[in-house]
């Protein structure tokens, strides 16, 4: 859930493409554009269903998707330490998956790439950007072996036991990481179909929702062993954002019963589509609808609301969710909210939590 229309226009811009968006939707991504008809953008839709380990790596017919970490960590000293990682393809032509790439030598302009890393400690948060053009080998993904790079920013996987290993590195600040990956993916909406309005705009995701980390943080020199947990975000599509939609609030929760909860909220001229997905520790996950699932905005810093009130009566959640002090904005050339939070109320726990669309962003 974290792309917006002018992440289109600025890669477009990178990418050194003259190419113009449409105003309406996510940077017009209703429509196919000028592309070879016989290899069209393809959108998906409720009949579409998830395939492993294929849907680890890119989708070259669809217009946009992303690769994205979350990790709620602790140092040595037991402080809590936050860790974020997304990588973003943006596709500028449509490519079938049967397609061989393009060769480098023709310098082509097919997909750009962006990747976002942050750090947040000690009422610190730090945030970097890195850009490439697609298709030269600066940046790219496969699913077997699984690795999502750009240039030194890589998400690598160590074998076929779950095993990754996630290597960022900014000015002032790097992370290490090894991360073991349990349980099996979980499809939110329909078998991975997620509905992003009530006409049916959506895109397919997917989650690994249990992630041991462990590895070191260099922060302004200091060395941190951490520890702790993450949740990795899939999705894709050719078709997300609609015209009249403001921004979202998106929300993932770590509980300490060991029960987890997905939760988000697209704002609109009039109200807001929610969704979300409770994952049970025991059971299978259920899908959540707007009557389902209540968010409320408590408390605000400027005009972002950094404590929120998540409610889901049919299993007795009365939550608390509430980032800690400090300005966790990524400020990139669209800065959003991207920060921890805790959970209290009558279940305790943390997660996190990213905001986008609001005027002090």
């Amino acid at each position: 859930m974290r792309l917006f229309r002018v992440f289109a226009v600025l890669l477009l811009s990178v990418a050194g493409c003259t190419q113009e968006t449409d105003d309406g939707g996510f940077a017009g991504l209703a429509e196919t554009g000028q592309t070879d008809a016989s290899v069209p953008f393809l959108q998906p839709g409720p009949g579409d269903r998830l395939e492993f380990p294929r849907d680890l790596g890119p989708h070259p017919q669809h217009r946009i998707e992303w690769w994205y970490l979350t990790a709620n960590l602790e140092t040595s000293e037991g402080e809590p330490l936050g860790v974020q990682w997304t990588q973003f393809r943006q596709a500028l032509a449509p490519r079938s998956s049967t397609q061989a790439p393009p060769s480098p030598s023709s310098w082509p302009l097919q997909a750009a790439w962006m990747a976002h890393g942050a750090v947040s400690w000690n009422g610190q948060h730090r945030f970097a950007e890195k850009l490439a053009r697609g298709d030269m080998g600066h940046a790219g993904a496969r699913a077997r072996p699984f690795e999502v790079w750009l240039d030194d920013w890589q998400l690598t996987s160590e074998g076929d036991n779950g095993r990754w290993r996630l290597q960022v590195s900014a000015k002032d600040w790097s992370y290490d990481l090894s991360l073991q990956v349990k349980g099996e993916p979980v499809a939110h909406g329909d078998h991975g179909f997620s509905a992003k309005s009530a006409s049916g705009e959506g895109s397919m995701y997917f989650s690994l929702v249990d992630i041991a980390i462990e590895g070191t943080v260099i922060f302004d020199g200091q060395s941190l062993s951490v520890s702790g947990r993450g949740w990795f975000d899939r999705e894709w599509s050719s078709q997300l954002l609609k015209t009249g939609q403001q921004g979202w609030d998106w929300f993932a929760l770590h509980l300490d019963s060991g029960d987890k909860l997905m939760a988000f909220q697209l704002r609109e001229d009039e109200g807001g589509f929610v969704s979300g997905t409770w994952i049970p520790a025991e059971g299978d996950p259920v899908a959540l609808g707007g009557d389902d699932l209540i968010l409320t905005p408590e408390n605000r810093r400027g005009d972002t609301p950094t404590r929120w009130r998540l409610q889901v009566p049919d299993y007795r959640l009365d939550l608390v969710v509430a980032a800690p002090p400090g300005d966790y904005r990524n400020r990139g050339q669209f800065p959003y909210w991207e920060s921890p939070v805790a959970v209290t109320g009558s279940h305790s726990g943390e997660g996190y939590l990213e905001l986008t669309g609001y005027g002090g962003e």
